[in-house]
C-alpha cells in the first residue's frame, strides 16, 4: 500500500515518517518536530542548558525539571527494572570518562591527549543504583550523588513511542515513525509496513521484514564508535563493569509491543553477549542477532528470510 513519506534529522540521527493518508503527512511532521524539540531541550546530555544537564549538575538533591524529562527517566527506570539493571540510566559518568563527553559528531575532533589518563572507569554504577533516582511527576528529579543520567539506551525509542501515540490521537489513519531505526507504528490497521534492517542507519539493507504493529529497534556495536589511546570503544556499556560490552554481536534487532520494549530487549541482548539468545527466547522476544563474522541467529517468531544465512536459537 502506498504511503506518503517525509525525512529530516534530529537527536543526531535521521527522522523518517510515513502516513497511509497523504493528507496526514504535514500534521505528522509538525507533531514529530514538536516532540523532538521538547526531547532535545530537556533530555540531551550534550546541551548545558538541558534539564538533564541541570539535574546531573545538581546530583544528590532535588532539581526542578520539565515533566518531559521525568517521563523519559521514568521509562528508562522501567527498562532497568525489566532487565535487572542491564539497561541502565546512570552510565553518564562512565561515558564521559571514556571520552564520550560531547555530541558524537564532535568526537572525531578530540585529541587523545585531552582524554583522562585513566581510560577505563574505575567504578561501575551498580545494577541497582538506578533505584535511588527520585522522580516527581509534577516536575522534579533527584539524581543519586556521584552518578549522572544518560538516556542513550532508551531515549530515542521512547521519543518514537511518544510521537506514535500523538499520531494515533491526531491523525486520520495509520502512520509510522523511525528515529535512526527505532521504529513505532501508530493506529495499526492490519496492513504490514515493509521495514528494512541494516547495521548502520542509512547503510546497505541486509533484510526486509513486514511489521504491522508495535515497535522495532536495533542496537549496534558498529555505530557510535571512537578511539582513545589506541583503544576502540563503542557506546553500549555493560553496567556491571562500566566498560563497553564485549562485541559478541555486531547488531541485535528486536520487536516488541512498543519501540521502547524492543529497544530494551535489543540493548540488554548486546550487554548479555553469548547469553542473549537464551534470554530473548525465554521472554518470547522475536529478534535477529548478527555476530562479529556476519552470521545471523534468530529467536522467537522473527520472520524468515531465505536470503539470509541464519541459525535459529
Amino acid at each position: 500500500m502506498t504511503a506518503a513519506t517525509a525525512r529530516s534529522s534530529a537527536l543526531g540521527t535521521y527522522v523518517f515518517l510515513a502516513t497511509r493518508r497523504a493528507a496526514d503527512l504535514d500534521t505528522a511532521s509538525r507533531i514529530a518536530r514538536h516532540v523532538l524539540d521538547d526531547v532535545d531541550r530537556t533530555c540531551s546530555r550534550f546541551r548545558p542548558d538541558s534539564d538533564l544537564s541541570r539535574a546531573n549538575a545538581g546530583a544528590g538533591g532535588w532539581v526542578a525539571v520539565d515533566p518531559v524529562l521525568v517521563a523519559a527517566v521514568t521509562a528508562a527506570c522501567a527498562a532497568a527494572e525489566d532487565t535487572d539493571g542491564l539497561v541502565h540510566p546512570l552510565l553518564g559518568r562512565n561515558l564521559v570518562e571514556l571520552g564520550y563527553d560531547r555530541d558524537f559528531a564532535a568526537l572525531a575532533a578530540v585529541e587523545d591527549d585531552r582524554v583522562p589518563a585513566q581510560l577505563w572507569p574505575t567504578t561501575a554504577p551498580g545494577r541497582d543504583r538506578w533505584r535511588e533516582i527520585g522522580l516527581d511527576a509534577d516536575g522534579a528529579i533527584r539524581v543519586p550523588a556521584g552518578t549522572a543520567l544518560d538516556l542513550g539506551a532508551t531515549g530515542k525509542a521512547w521519543a518514537a513511542d511518544v510521537i506514535a501515540t500523538a499520531f494515533a490521537e491526531e491523525l486520520g489513519g495509520p502512520a509510522l515513525v523511525s528515529l535512526g531505526g527505532d521504529l513505532a507504528i501508530a493506529a495499526p490497521d492490519g496492513q504490514p509496513w515493509p521495514v528494512a534492517i541494516s547495521t548502520h542507519p542509512d547503510g546497505p539493507v541486509e533484510t526486509t521484514i513486514a511489521l504491522d504493529r508495535g515497535g522495532l529497534a536495533t542496537s549496534s556495536t558498529r555505530v557510535r564508535r571512537w578511539s582513545r589511546r589506541g583503544t576502540d570503544l563503542h557506546h553500549l556499556l555493560d553496567p556491571r563493569t562500566g566498560r563497553p560490552a564485549p562485541e559478541v554481536w555486531r547488531t541485535v534487532t528486536a520487536t516488541g509491543p512498543t519501540c521502547t520494549a524492543a529497544n530494551t530487549a535489543s540493548t540488554a541482548a548486546v550487554v548479555l553477549g553469548r547469553d542473549a539468545p537464551a534470554w530473548l527466547t525465554g521472554r518470547g522476544v522475536a529478534a535477529r542477532l548478527v555476530d562479529r563474522t556476519g552470521r545471523v541467529r534468530t529467536t522467537g517468531a522473527w520472520p524468515t528470510d531465505t536470503d539470509e544465512h541464519r541459525r535459529p536459537a
